[in-house]
């Protein structure tokens, strides 16, 4: 769904709040949010909009600050693809080439690292998640690691649970990493959201397959 409003438009909206607010209670009153070029909405309570190149999204689960960069990237890739270009196709381009990559060994380092923070001393913790198991690996290389600290890990090739095969950044070797799991984990969990809002499901994208018009989005 594309959102375009111009002076005129924009007029009439100012013209629309000032009636409102007067019919109003006494402390309530309805204002003005944004002026958005361009928007698509799978809910009314779900949607990403742009403002000057500024792009607002809710109830889209944005990636947490503890993801890898690759997966950070990718999604603003594939917002900025459809909000300023109006171009599905392109969107999912974009994370076709970023698996392809990803399976070809071919991002760098510093976009495959997870930091999260240790709210306790590694010692204190019941359940051993990635962070806490790679921070042990490092106090076992002699390096100081205690509450508070960020923590800096890739997840590497392996049959034992994902938390065992999170290395420290500091001992990793990057052509070891699990590209299965920056897909699978990172990646699409980034974008499922957005793309299933376009018209396309996680198997369109792996196997690179549109199976929906998205005509009525960008009409």
């Amino acid at each position: 769904m594309v959102c375009l409003l111009n002076d005129e438009i924009l007029e009439k909206v100012n013209e629309f709040l000032g009636d409102v607010n007067k019919n109003l209670p006494e402390g309530m009153e309805l204002e003005y949010e944004g002026f958005y070029e361009r928007g698509f909405f799978v809910t009314k309570k779900r949607y990403a909009l742009i403002e000057n190149s500024n792009i607002v999204v809710k109830g889209l689960e944005l990636v947490r600050r503890d993801w890898a960069p690759v997966a950070k990237k990718t999604q603003e890739k594939v917002l900025r693809a459809i909000l300023e270009d109006a171009s599905p196709q392109k969107a999912t381009k974009i994370i076709q080439e970023i698996i392809d990559e990803i399976k070809k060994g071919k991002i760098p380092l510093e976009d495959l690292v997870i930091h999260t923070q240790l709210t306790r001393n590694p010692e204190e913790y019941v359940q051993m998640a990635p962070h806490v198991l790679a921070a042990k690996k490092s106090i076992a290389c002699g390096r100081i690691v205690a509450r508070g600290a960020i923590i800096r890990y890739v997840v590497v090739r392996g049959k034992e649970p994902i938390s065992k095969r999170a290395i420290p950044l500091e001992d990793v070797d990057v052509s070891n990493y699990d590209p299965n799991y920056y897909i699978e984990n990172q990646v699409l969990p980034a974008v499922s959201r957005i793309i299933e809002a376009i018209g396309y499901s996680k198997e369109d994208i792996l196997h690179k397959e549109k199976q929906s018009s998205l005509d009525a989005f960008f009409g």
